[in-house]
């Protein structure tokens, strides 16, 4: 390598890139942490939000001022304070403005601020005025009274307060939210009454228990109002852990048949959950409600209208069901985490919290007082060389006349201190009348007064704690209002089971010999007649109802279950089970049962084996279903038949056919009902003939005494009346008697409805 490529790495500092990027990657999450995300415990501010707010005050934009463009606002902060993006500042200005989001707004804005639905839809800060509300006085009524540190601006040009001295704990009052590098906070709102109840209470004893401070301090206190329906237990565990979770739920009313939702939980929109109800309803899952309407406006903020479809609707069950399944109750996360007094971002207990409040609060009186006992002093300094003068007022003149430098001479003739003479020689002719002396001593008198006063103060922690209890108190009277969210202590919200959802009508469900699965309305359709795919033919049907479950049994024994109402419907020609289930490798769909739970029916193997089962045995949500009949190797499913009138009565019996027309018919209280198994045989088909595939079970039905039975063989039908079933009974498991030649090829046994 040649000198001339050599790098010369003189005066310049070397650090493992390992060392540099940790360093600077923790740099930044501290910057992060603590000047952008996270609110500081004493004034409960963002860095931006305290800019915004200072910058206003200087701007003289009072609460009883005339406000001025926001614009001007958000050019100030991020000219002299804040050197960031003007959308981002201003932003956080809206928010401060929000009367939905800001339980005690710090802004006081004209124009559009946003909205509940949408709280990003405010116009450009062009557009808006704004001004500081009365409530702001609470973080800048002490600002120039010594109360606070300040530190030079970003330029070093200008200073800025480090911290607000609060009045009152704003973090509390208005909530915080933010992430940061690896932490986050979720400060909720919290009623004004009730923190400083809470804070006088400590006051009073520093060792107040939690079940006290509860007492005083419930819960949070949205400004959108709502119910929080969280346990008190609950509420009190989070209070004392510093974290945890809480459910919000909107309040309705019944009005004339209609239910009106009159409050939505924090920072829920009431478009957005109109939309969700309307998705139910255009799924066809809310069938009780008819009608939606928003009927908000200014004087009702929140007034969305649901209309049932009938008045036997039970509004209390329907509104449980929407506060499961929309926004209609949610879940608000908190997190007490805020940078402490000792700089450090830290969770908190409530506890720790509103005492390091007021350890900061005592500190901030104190300097005031302080302060305040400066200046007294500093003014009864000057009014005590005032008095020397007013008593030699014509030695004073006199060398003020004669003499070219006064001042010295005066602090030497009179021993007054350099501010004293200065003060005498600022004197105007009008203040030299022997009026001014008699108002002097009246204010030296009102000083002392006051001098004696601020030093009791400030000797005392009692009067000390008991100033700050008072001020409290008298800001609670000025600010304070009522509690708007209710604290209602409920169980969460269930959803509605989906049968209860689907209007209950008659349904055929049929299934072809594909697989192909469809429902159609009413009972009185001949699946024979519908149209089927090229290749494909009927198979099975099941009468039932929409809101049931539909049960469909594979060639291996298992069931599998789907909504009645989710099929398609019978105008087309169905879709494809296997596109909604899973059965195993091989498997096809050999039979349909549909009913309430309760219902039972007749299901076997092709080797004459067969139970009763109940349908609620068999339902599975599973797509790939669960095991029902026990098929041996090589074996299939029969078509199941439904038992009457899901009992067992004792003139029921059980007709089983096999392919070679043999008919047997046997009592049904013969055959066991089961949840799943082999069961037990129905038909006596020799083993080695069942193997070899000579002979099969291939219909049954389940019929009454005096019913007919109707034997389908070729496309033909053949009726056995009562009188002509002698021939057929016998007992469970016999091999049953032959049909007439010419019907032996049996394709299936019916109980014809007529």
């Amino acid at each position: 390598m040649s000198k001339q490529n050599e790098l010369d790495f003189e005066g310049i500092e070397q650090m493992p890139l390992r060392a540099y990027t940790e360093k600077a990657y923790l740099d930044y999450s501290m910057y992060v942490i603590l000047d952008r995300a996270l609110p500081h415990i004493a004034d409960g501010l963002k860095p931006v939000q305290r800019r915004i707010v200072y910058a206003m005050s200087e701007l003289g934009l009072s609460s009883g001022s005339k406000p001025k463009k926001s614009a001007r606002t958000v050019g100030d902060v991020i000219g002299k304070f804040h050197p960031h993006g003007d959308s981002a500042c201003y932003e956080a200005m809206v928010h401060m403005a929000q009367a939905f989001t800001y339980r005690y707004p710090l802004v006081d804005g004209q124009g559009n601020w946003g909205s509940t639905d949408d709280p990003k839809s405010f116009a450009a800060m062009r557009y808006t005025e704004s001004r500081l509300t009365a409530y702001a006085s609470v973080l800048l009524k002490e600002l120039g009274q010594g109360t606070t540190d300040w530190v030079p601006n970003f330029d070093g040009t200008l200073n800025e307060p480090e911290l607000l001295p609060a009045r009152l704990p704003n973090l509390l009052l208005n909530g915080a939210s933010g992430i940061a590098v690896g932490m986050s906070t979720d400060v909720p709102p919290h009623n004004l009454r009730e923190v400083v109840k809470a804070l006088v209470a400590l006051l009073d004893d520093p060792k107040v228990t939690p079940a006290t401070l509860a007492k005083h301090l419930p819960g949070p206190d949205f400004p959108t109002g709502a119910e929080i329906v969280t346990p008190r237990a609950d509420l009190k565990k989070i209070y004392k852990e510093g974290n945890g979770t809480l459910r919000i739920r909107g309040t309705w009313e019944s009005e004339d048949g209609v239910v009106v939702i009159t409050a939505l939980p924090h920072q829920a929109s009431g478009s957005k959950i109109l939309e969700q109800i309307a998705a139910q309803m255009r799924a066809k899952k809310l069938p009780m409600v008819e009608d939606l309407r928003d009927e908000s406006d200014h004087e009702n903020p929140t007034r969305l209208v649901i209309v049932p479809r009938s008045g036997r609707v039970d509004s209390e069950q329907l509104m449980e069901h929407l506060c499961a399944t929309t926004d209609l109750e949610r879940t608000v996360r908190i997190n007490l985490n805020v940078i402490g007094l000792d700089g450090r971002p830290a969770v908190r207990d409530i506890r720790t919290l509103l005492s390091e409040w007021l350890q900061y609060r005592t500190t901030t009186v104190t300097r005031r007082l302080r302060y305040r006992l400066d200046r007294v002093e500093e003014r009864l300094h000057i009014l005590d060389g005032l008095l020397i003068a007013f008593l030699k007022i014509d030695e004073v003149i006199r060398i003020i006349r004669k003499e070219d430098e006064p001042k010295p001479l005066l602090m030497k003739r009179f021993k007054l201190t350099d501010i004293q003479a200065e003060a005498i020689l600022n004197l105007r002719l009008r203040h030299l009348a022997k009026l001014e002396e008699v108002k002097i001593r009246a204010e030296q008198k009102e000083l002392v007064q006051e001098r004696d006063y601020l030093q009791k103060l400030l000797r005392s922690k009692a009067r000390l704690k008991k100033l700050i209890r008072t001020e409290l108190l008298e800001l609670a009277e000025e600010h304070g209002d009522a509690r708007r969210t209710r604290i209602v202590e409920k169980a969460p919200a269930q959803a509605m089971a989906e049968t209860d959802l689907v209007s209950s009508e008659p349904v055929t469900v049929i299934l072809s010999a594909r697989g192909f699965a469809r429902a159609a309305k009413g009972h009185d359709i001949d699946p024979g007649t519908l149209s089927y795919k090229s290749g494909d033919e009927f198979l099975g049907a099941a009468r039932g109802r929409s809101s049931e479950l539909a049960v469909f049994l594979d060639s291996t024994g298992r069931a599998y279950s789907l909504p009645a109402h989710s099929l398609p419907s019978a105008r087309g020609q169905g879709e494809p089970l296997s596109g909604r289930l899973k059965p195993p490798d091989g498997a096809s769909f050999q039979g349909v049962l549909i009913g309430a739970p309760e219902s039972r029916w007749l299901v076997a193997s092709d080797a004459g084996y067969g139970f009763f089962v109940s349908l609620g045995d068999v339902h599975s949500r599973n797509r790939a279903g669960k095991a029902c009949v026990r098929v041996p190797a090589g074996g299939n499913i029969v078509l199941p038949a439904p038992f009457i009138d899901g009992e067992f009565p004792g003139d029921a019996w059980v007709a089983a056919a096999s392919n070679v027309g043999r008919l047997l018919m046997f009592p049904a209280e013969e055959l066991p009902a089961m949840a799943r198994g082999k069961g037990n045989k129905l038909l006596g088909i020799p083993t080695a003939k069942f193997r070899s595939g000579e002979e099969r079970m291939v219909a049954m039905t389940v019929l009454g005494e005096e019913d007919t039975l109707e034997i389908i063989s070729g496309g033909r039908r053949m009726r056995l009346k009562a009188s002509e079933h002698e021939r057929y009974t016998g007992d469970r498991g016999l091999r049953g008697a032959l049909l007439p030649r010419g019907w032996r090829k049996v394709e299936g046994l019916v109980v014809p409805s007529d």
